[in-house]
């Protein structure tokens, strides 16, 4: 029977900086027990079937699989999502995506639309943080859409709405005072694609034509048909599509456009003001 420290030792197979880390935190699951565990007691014996499961995720790490798709949950904001490989996996630097929206002036009963919600990271972060406001969440991939209803069902907050459509398309005379989305900003050529996570996340959710912009150039264009006047639009895209994000908003007439930093100094994202007044 192997120890806490075989195991971990074991974890040597994984590349890069972060091996140790991704060790400890696939035995923890393993375990179900908190990392202080592991250093408190190298020497505990763990049983074979745990040992199993962990040595299984070790070999998939060291192919690439993403943690949280082993896992089947990652943390996003302040709880756990369901995640599997229908939907991307949710990253810190969407927080900023959710941020932002929650210091708009919006009504205490707002209506926001979530367009692309994946596992339904932002509706549902939205959505706790403010109870009253009416969310609706929006995807086009039906396996997606799943967990999304799943995680929502786990946290509580089955009053959410949701709907199986391609961006807009079955939204016809549907307005919100506010449209947030994280949607594919990814160009078709980024070598980025063939690397770590991406390479095991859904294509069709990081895709977006030749410069990464085609679902966003169509997000903005629809929106004024699904916007209040006045409302908001709220964009995640590439650290490097803050400018085109910000002059294809002012193009067709979104004023008080303005892009947000993350936490590592990059614009991710974008939005502006609909006052109804096209150009």
């Amino acid at each position: 029977m192997s120890s806490v420290r075989d195991l971990l030792a074991e974890g040597s197979m994984l590349a890069g900086d972060e091996a140790r880390r991704e060790a400890e935190v696939l035995l923890c699951a393993a375990l179900d027990k908190p990392r202080s565990y592991l250093m408190a007691w190298p020497e505990a014996e763990v049983a074979g079937s745990l040992a199993q499961r962990y040595r299984h995720w070790l070999l998939q790490r060291s192919k690439g699989v993403p943690i949280a798709y082993l896992l089947g949950t990652r943390d996003f904001w302040s709880f756990s999502l369901q995640v599997n490989e229908a939907t991307l996996i949710p990253r810190c630097d969407t927080e900023l995506l959710v941020e932002q929206a929650l210091a708009l002036p919006l009504s205490d009963t707002a209506t926001v639309l979530d367009l692309g919600a994946g596992s339904g990271a932002i509706t549902l972060a939205l959505a706790m943080e403010r109870p009253r406001w009416c969310m609706l969440g929006v995807e086009r991939s039906e396996k997606a859409l799943e967990v999304a209803v799943a995680n929502a069902r786990q946290l509580g907050l089955e009053r959410v709405e949701w709907r199986l459509s391609d961006w807009f398309s079955d939204l016809a005379g549907r307005r919100f005072e506010l449209i947030v989305s994280n949607p594919p900003y990814i160009a078709e050529q980024d070598v980025h694609l063939d690397t770590g996570d991406l390479r095991f996340e859904p294509r069709s959710a990081l895709v977006s034509g030749s410069d990464g912009l085609d679902d966003i150039r169509s997000i903005i264009a629809q929106s004024p048909e699904h916007l209040e006047a006045p409302g908001y639009l709220l964009l995640e895209h590439g650290f490097e599509q803050s400018g085109a994000v910000r002059a294809l908003m002012t193009a067709i007439g979104f004023s008080n456009v303005a892009s947000y930093k993350d936490l590592a100094g990059h614009e991710r994202v974008t939005g502006g003001l609909w006052s109804g007044m096209a150009r």
